[in-house]
């Protein structure tokens, strides 16, 4: 396996299990918490984590085929994250803690195939990000897409956590305590932090 490939792989695992730990310790009345600053409740985040798995692994895939650099809908069109996560959460509103981590780990399962196929020559290639509601689309280096993106997870809990900042603490702040993290929260949720 390419070693920078391994090296995301190793810190995905690692947030992966902070974030599972967090979300099972979550009570009924805070996965029902609106978050702050969002349309969505704490239990959202879950899902979303647990299926946006699903088209990155298959931009992987296809970017290590030497096919279209970025991700498509369907029928090859512009891919709308947006409306997609939107659909994903509002399908899963009424799972349980356990079914969402459930369906994570099996994405997260074929997402860790599809990386670790990835080859110097597939991380050297520049992807397409299609933009969403708060960033316009662009290019980047996959390489450098992977050593963000696998911060998704405490990214994304930091998000949950301004529905419950009774939960914050230092062990939390500690993991929130990366320059990627600050400044995804900075262009995300500007004075949240």
């Amino acid at each position: 396996m390419n070693p920078d490939v391994e090296a995301v792989m190793h810190e995905l695992d690692a947030h992966r299990a902070r974030f599972e730990a967090l979300c099972r310790s979550l009570t009924a009345e805070e996965l029902a918490r609106p978050v702050p600053q969002s349309t969505w409740l704490v239990r959202d985040f879950i899902s979303h984590l647990g299926t946006i798995d699903g088209p990155v692994g298959e931009m992987f895939r296809t970017m290590h085929a030497g096919a279209d650099p970025g991700i498509r809908d369907a029928d090859g069109g512009k891919f709308d994250v947006d409306n997609w996560n939107e659909r994903q959460v509002q399908e899963r509103r009424s799972w349980d803690v356990e079914q969402l981590l459930e369906e994570a780990a099996n994405m997260r399962a074929v997402l860790r195939g599809h990386m670790a196929a990835l080859t110097e020559t597939d991380i050297a290639r520049t992807m397409k990000f299609g933009g969403d509601g708060k960033r316009p689309p662009g290019q980047v280096e996959l390489r450098q897409y992977l050593r963000g993106w696998c911060k998704h997870d405490p990214m994304h809990a930091l998000d949950m956590l301004r529905a419950m900042p009774e939960r914050r603490s230092p062990e939390m702040e500690a993991w929130f305590d990366d320059p990627i993290i600050r400044g995804y929260q900075a262009a995300m949720n500007p004075g949240t932090a």
